[in-house]
């Protein structure tokens, strides 16, 4: 029968997840959870409940892992949800084949790791972060909880992001920086200082907005 993924929530990055899992032979079947539609199929995948049936479909043996595919616009929310079901659930987790993770390197449970990223010596990346396409992330950095990195976001060595934070495309961060948690960094920013005011930040060198 082989091995299945649940994704919670059937939207682009959720549908972005179940292309990977399939294509990419982590998974045999993908099936989606969405408590915002009323459809039975996305892309030929199963809509097969609500979040509050996941617990339920799991003890039943319908999937094996699950996966929150919920966009950066939500982060407050995907972090509810991993609480909500973290020791009740299995994460599952996506390293695409085609990105490089040094040995020492640790990716958390409920992370996805898109194609063609470089993850260095020593990093640590956290639960339920997503790092997308093209990405780098130099050797001692850390990444905490629930973060979103864009596409080819370059992250330099000993950088400490915290929690729920949204890395915007091209965003460059130089080595030693500290990136307080819930902060935004839009496309193309360059950080080259602390962040220890949360907010959104743009520009070279990041100047805050709000």
């Amino acid at each position: 029968m082989g091995k299945t993924l649940a994704i919670l929530g059937s939207g682009h990055l959720g549908q972005q997840i179940a292309h990977y899992a399939i294509s990419d032979k982590h998974y045999d079947n993908v099936v989606y959870f969405d408590d915002f539609t009323s459809d039975t199929h996305r892309d030929g995948h199963s809509i097969i409940g609500k979040t509050d049936a996941i617990i339920d479909k799991y003890t039943e043996g319908i999937f094996d892992h699950i996966l929150i595919g919920i966009g950066y616009k939500h982060l407050s929310k995907k972090k509810e949800l991993y609480e909500r079901f973290m020791g009740k659930v299995p994460f599952g987790k996506i390293i695409h084949s085609s990105t490089w993770v040094d040995p020492t390197a640790q990716i958390g449970d409920g992370c996805v790791i898109y194609p063609n990223c470089a993850i260095d010596a020593n990093v640590i990346i956290k639960a339920n972060t997503v790092v997308n396409i093209g990405s780098t992330i130099a050797h001692d950095t850390q990444i905490d909880k629930h973060c979103f990195l864009s596409p080819r976001v370059a992250l330099a060595g000993f950088i400490s992001v915290q929690n729920s934070c949204i890395i915007g495309i091209n965003t460059t961060i130089i080595d030693n920086i500290t990136v307080v948690s819930n902060t935004q960094l839009g496309g193309g920013t360059v950080v080259t200082k602390n962040i220890d005011k949360a907010g959104l930040y743009v520009g070279n060198p990041q100047r805050f907005i709000r």
